[in-house]
């Protein structure tokens, strides 16, 4: 069993803000597939199913998505190596991609949370979003919209992109994704 999870925050205010790319990609993701919604208050996420793949987007907030995962991760027994985390990455320009296993959190909270829930060796996927120029503005930046030029390449280049990755870590592992599809 495979777990994808997209992380972002719950709520028609966030839809479409920096945060919440691992929410956009997720559900593209499943909007051309045949899934089963499974209904488990327990997991705290809105959780999909299709095959063997299990699509996660926590409703704990992002402070909190380690919870979520971890609850899903336990019950279905999903080792670490099959767990795939898709977010943003403040030090990445605009369109960058790029993917890892393991690694910091960097300063993000939903890393943060998953990592003291699950460890750290879980697949990532990591979109730049890039950065505000003042540091005090972060809080501000990651949770503002995405601009009308920024959702249009995110909806016809980047999102398609990152759900052809996602399929080759599960068809082909990680290194031969990191080899074809890193956006730099």
């Amino acid at each position: 069993m495979n777990l994808i999870v997209g992380l972002g925050n719950i709520g028609e205010k966030y839809q479409n803000t920096r945060h919440n790319i691992g929410f956009l990609v997720v559900d593209a993701m499943t909007k051309s597939l045949n899934t089963a919604n499974i209904n488990n208050t327990n997991f705290q996420s809105t959780l999909e199913k299709s095959g063997y793949n299990l699509f996660a987007k926590p409703k704990t907030y992002m402070n909190n998505s380690g919870i979520a995962v971890f609850n899903i991760k336990e019950y279905y027994k999903i080792e670490l190596d099959n767990i795939i985390v898709i977010h943003d990455d403040l030090d990445l320009p605009f369109g960058t991609i790029r993917f890892k296993k393991g690694g910091g959190h960097g300063g993000h909270n939903g890393l943060r949370s998953l990592d003291s829930h699950l460890g750290k060796d879980y697949i990532r996927v990591r979109v730049g979003i890039g950065k505000p120029q003042d540091k005090d503005e972060v809080v501000n930046y990651v949770l503002n919209d995405f601009s009308k030029v920024e959702l249009g390449i995110l909806e016809k280049e980047l999102i398609p992109h990152i759900i052809e990755a996602i399929k080759t870590i599960l068809s082909d592992g990680l290194e031969v994704t990191k080899t074809k599809y890193t956006k730099k």
